[in-house]
């Protein structure tokens, strides 16, 4: 409970109090969702730089006005001498927005998602941190003298259950602009899907936060540092990743 309130009194001390509708929507933290979606007719392409030589890309669509879909691959020690170690397969995702955010309520939507991120584990036939699978999530947006943000939060069933973990478990997190260009991650996801004996996860729960550098109205880098609590049965230590991501209208 005492890690709960820290994480808790961390949102709401970037978040603020003053709420209002946000011009950009970011339709995902570092790893937890949110309810934004791409505009219709446009796409992006989302690529992470991870541990072990990894890299995972992903290519995003805006189907139509509340509906976006996606398709992701990857692998390790794409970089190097190795053999490269492919995901077993391509993963899908897929959003749908069933409320509008307007001043009193956030915005809901449900989405399903088969993509984990980090290394791959053929033994229990999940990624590192499991994908969040079916998952509802609440969105909304606010002004405060710093700049705009964002608070999102959600539930989440996930399909990963090679450890037998098939707990429902939820997640948690804020964006916070500053200026024009610098946007600050944070986000806990409970993984309370992750905390049994043939787990990666130890009960800790999976803290990340980061920083979103958009280079120009098309470009944004993002450098994040995950498992900041230190949540793991195997390798505990955090990571530390480079994002870029690109956006585009048909």
């Amino acid at each position: 409970m005492k890690r709960l309130w820290i994480v808790w009194m961390a949102v709401v001390s970037v978040a603020g109090p003053v709420f209002a509708q946000q011009e950009l929507e970011p339709r995902q933290l570092i790893e937890t969702p949110t309810a934004g979606l791409l505009p219709r007719g446009s796409f992006d392409l989302d690529f992470r730089f991870y541990d072990g030589n990894g890299i995972l890309g992903r290519i995003s669509v805006g189907l139509f006005d509340r509906v976006m879909v996606g398709v992701s691959f990857g692998g390790q020690d794409l970089l190097g001498n190795r053999t490269v170690q492919w995901n077993p397969k391509p993963e899908f995702a897929a959003k749908v927005r069933i409320v509008e955010e307007d001043y009193s309520i956030p915005a809901v939507a449900i989405g399903y998602t088969s993509q984990g991120y980090g290394a791959y584990d053929e033994t229990l036939s999940r990624y590192t941190s499991k994908s969040k699978g079916i998952y509802g999530v609440f969105s909304k947006n606010f002004n405060s003298p710093l700049g705009q943000g964002g608070l999102h939060g959600g539930l989440n069933r996930s399909l990963e259950n090679g450890d037998e973990d098939q707990d429902l478990s939820g997640f948690i997190g804020v964006d916070k602009q500053f200026g024009k260009d610098f946007v600050l991650l944070l986000e806990y996801d409970f993984a309370l899907n992750d905390n049994e004996d043939n787990s990666l996860g130890s009960g800790r729960g999976f803290m990340n936060a980061g920083v979103r550098w958009a280079i120009s109205g098309q470009f944004t880098m993002e450098f994040d540092v995950k498992n900041i609590f230190r949540n793991g049965q195997r390798n505990p230590n955090p990571d530390r990743e480079l994002r870029i991501v690109y956006f585009e209208h048909f």
